[in-house]
């Protein structure tokens, strides 16, 4: 059996999420009893907590929702490249040392361990870089760290990137046990009318 790497953190109340977020929450609206044969729960939270892909409905007014995406981009050959302390945002030369042939999918590790808590001092990417990454035949890209921009940014210039070439997102991946290589990667979003955002199951397989 090929060995998995289960890629996603614990969606939990104590998620970290970005500030005014809606945070996990998890109720039970029927529960095991004489009168009852099951438990039910119901659940509210941001589609952007925990392991997510990006809707271009995200960042962009009439563009499509998670219900409306493409498949492809979010199963198959992916590579994984560590940039780990890289700093405020990943740079080309932060990639180059494992840009030959690149696939269609590309994760990057910034962290040593993901982080458990809050932390607006994350890694994003540089807008060339996704541009750059677009340019070699990459559709798909993702990371370890909560955006692809950083939390301070008003412009979301990297998000403007994938809309503009095209390109699909997962971000708040955890990376922590994951060699640099190359790996199928299997992280479908839900299909959500409406959502600018899909929870994923983000795992990689062995080739």
């Amino acid at each position: 059996m090929k060995k998995l790497w289960d890629i996603s953190p614990l969606v939990s109340a104590e998620a970290p999420i970005f500030p005014g977020d809606e945070p996990y929450r998890l109720n039970w609206t029927a529960t095991l009893s004489p009168n009852c044969p099951v438990n039910l729960s119901a659940i509210t939270m941001s589609p952007h907590v925990g392991a997510h892909a990006d809707a271009p409905l995200h960042y962009a007014n009439g563009a499509p929702s998670s219900a409306e995406v493409e498949l492809d981009p979010y199963l198959g050959h992916c590579r994984v490249i560590h940039a780990i302390d890289c700093g405020p945002l990943i740079q080309i030369e932060h990639l180059r040392h494992a840009a030959a042939n690149l696939p269609a999918r590309i994760l990057v590790r910034c962290c040593e361990r993901a982080d458990t808590t809050w932390n607006p001092d994350f890694s994003a990417f540089a807008p060339e870089t996704v541009a750059w990454l677009a340019s070699n035949g990459v559709k798909l890209i993702g990371l370890d760290t909560p955006s692809v921009d950083p939390s301070s940014s008003k412009s979301l210039d990297s998000h403007q990137q994938l809309m503009r070439l095209d390109l699909r997102v997962l971000e708040n991946l955890v990376l922590d046990e994951v060699a640099e290589g190359d790996y199928e990667l299997i992280a479908l979003p839900l299909k959500l009318a409406g959502a600018c955002a899909s929870p994923v199951r983000a795992v990689l397989r062995e080739l």
